[in-house]
């Protein structure tokens, strides 16, 4: 008897904790990322030149993307980097129309061939709720 008593108290602990750990959202991997922007090769906020054309370019592409108030706090967050009169963006938002918004100011700023995009769509938590 105590022995069932016993090993029905250690289910239920167990029990419960692994339902509270399934109630938690999955915690966000950049890895992939995080390996892609530490190559050389990778244009990031801290290369960027200091020449005036470029930081005045840098400039008005950020103001027009945090003057759209109907972006989000990620979309006004979005990297941009000038380099030498091209334009690359990163970082995360909400959905597709978003990016393409971003992408959309930066390349009425700089030029369509100008603008490389490296942004990414990431899903709030209440549509991965749904998944």
């Amino acid at each position: 008897m105590r022995f069932s008593k016993l090993a029905l108290g250690v289910a239920l602990v167990c029990g419960t904790a692994f339902v509270q750990a399934q109630d938690q959202p999955a915690k966000p991997d950049n890895t992939k990322v995080n390996k892609r922007d530490r190559s050389t090769a990778e244009p990031t906020a801290d290369q960027q030149k200091e020449n005036k054309s470029d930081r005045e370019l840098a400039r008005s592409i950020r103001r027009a993307i945090v003057e759209d108030k109907s972006l989000s706090t990620y979309a006004h967050n979005i990297k941009v980097i000038a380099e030498n009169g091209s334009i690359t963006l990163k970082g995360p938002v909400h959905s597709e129309e978003e990016k393409k918004a971003v992408e959309a100011k930066a390349a009425e700023v700089a030029g369509n061939k100008s603008v490389k995009s490296e942004i990414s769509v990431k899903a709030d938590q209440a549509d991965r709720a749904k998944q």
